[in-house]
């Protein structure tokens, strides 16, 4: 696995739970607001963490840590993710999944053989913002579909979630994600942060007000839809 950064404690990538993160490099997707760059482009990259290390921290806070997200980055890259997850489940904790869905196949590998506990898959925008806001301009969408159709049979707890950027999502767009996600159980819609390391320069986050309309719109046929880091 290409684990090249390690948060050893968080209360925030895994809702209600403490975790460790861990950051894969690479990504399929060069969206603009991605506040990974360096992880996405494998550029300034730092030095790759070694598996031991990982088991190595796990294995010291046995009783402190109860669950572990992995993220990126996208880490269904990595063709050796289920063999690391696999090990990780031998520690007993809960393990959550961020992916962008492009790869169902080893989405579903990971669900059926019970190596994930929970799924945050990001919905970038409406099917046709989607070469806008990945900066992929000829992008395939049906493994990304398949994903979704997956996750809505219920197979593993999951949410979607959206970052808002004021420059890639208008009223329509949110309209458009409506229909598309429609039934779904979890929406989350992220303020956006300027970190200082985005693929693009000079995004804005959506006004509250804003993101609280786009709430409304998407609560029509979405569950549950909240803001988060507003």
């Amino acid at each position: 696995m290409k684990i090249y950064g390690m948060e050893k404690l968080s209360l925030v990538d895994y809702e209600g739970k403490i975790a460790v993160t861990l950051f894969t490099a690479g990504c399929n997707f060069r969206c603009p607001f991605c506040h990974n760059s360096a992880l996405v482009t494998s550029e300034r990259l730092g030095e790759e963490i070694p598996e031991s290390a990982i088991f190595g921290y796990l294995n010291k806070r046995k009783g402190i840590l109860n669950a572990i997200c992995i993220t990126g980055g996208e880490p269904t890259l990595n063709k050796d993710l289920v063999a690391f997850v696999t090990r990780l489940k031998e520690f007993n904790l809960a393990i959550k999944l961020d992916t962008n869905g492009t790869n169902p196949a080893m989405l579903k590998e990971l669900v059926e053989k019970k190596l994930i506990d929970y799924v945050a898959m990001d919905i970038k925008s409406g099917k046709l913002g989607y070469p806008l806001t990945t900066g992929v301009e000829n992008i395939d969408l049906s493994p990304i579909q398949e994903s979704i159709d997956y996750l809505m049979e219920g197979h593993v707890d999951y949410e979607f979630r959206t970052t808002l950027v004021d420059e890639l999502h208008s009223e329509e767009d949110i309209e458009e994600m409506a229909k598309w996600l429609a039934g779904a159980d979890k929406l989350y819609l992220q303020k956006f942060k300027d970190s200082g390391d985005c693929i693009v320069e000079d995004l804005h986050e959506v006004p509250l007000k804003t993101a609280e309309k786009y709430r409304e719109i998407l609560s029509k046929t979405i569950k549950k839809v909240e803001l988060r880091n507003y």
